[in-house]
């Protein structure tokens, strides 16, 4: 009997390391939907295609493959064969990605092959829409919050980590855009699950997160 996690919430609340840290606990699969929609993204981008031209992406996203695959160093997602993990990160990426999610097409191809992953292994998922839209009836659900000030901060130091660039006021700026921009798409949207737990992690370290959540899962 597999069992499914879902951890929703807005850009830089913490998602995406508490996920890997709780899905390592638990022994399951980490699946990061952010990455698969940024690979939309960076594939739209290297071919000139504008992300937020519905029509061109609705026919790119028939066009181009993209896979997942789990190894020693967890999730890798492949574009056309490409390993484009490093390369999906860049702030111009993360804002596209925001932006070729709000089309109908490309959802419905990425959230199948989130549901075709879940079927068949455990599963630590985190996105936007996990809880209210693609795993519905997951076993667990959280939905993660945070300051804006706090995740521009987060996003800006993971970035100057990796000897990126970065400017606070503008990744302040790119976080507002991309809730809003979350927050009010017609498919979808971000928001939190009737059953969803919610946690504040403004103050949180992400060990603290990991242990709140594992604390209301029980797989045993």
């Amino acid at each position: 009997m597999t069992f499914a996690v879902a951890i929703d919430g807005p850009a830089g609340a913490g998602k995406s390391t508490a996920a890997k840290q709780l899905s390592s606990m638990l022994g399951s699969i980490y699946l990061d939907t952010g990455a698969m929609y940024r690979t939309v993204a960076l594939a739209a981008i290297n071919r000139g295609i504008d992300t937020e031209d519905g029509e061109s992406l609705a026919k790119m996203i028939e066009e181009i493959n993209i896979d997942v695959r789990f190894g020693e160093n967890g999730q890798e997602i492949f574009l056309d064969g490409e390993n484009v993990n490093g390369l999906i990160r860049t702030p111009e990426v993360s804002l596209g990605a925001s932006k070729v999610a709000v089309f109908p097409p490309v959802r419905y191809k990425m959230v199948e092959k989130q549901r075709e992953i879940a079927s068949r292994a455990n599963v630590v998922m985190d996105g936007r829409d996990i809880g209210t839209y693609v795993l519905k009836d997951a076993e667990y659900k959280f939905f993660l919050i945070a300051t804006v000030e706090i995740r521009a901060m987060r996003r800006y130091k993971e970035l100057i980590s990796k000897g990126m660039k970065a400017d606070i006021d503008e990744i302040k700026k790119d976080i507002e855009y991309r809730d809003n921009n979350d927050s009010s798409r017609k498919m979808a949207p971000l928001r939190q699950a009737e059953d969803a737990i919610l946690i504040d992690t403004s103050n949180q370290s992400i060990q603290e997160m990991v242990d709140e959540m594992a604390g209301y899962i029980n797989v045993s």
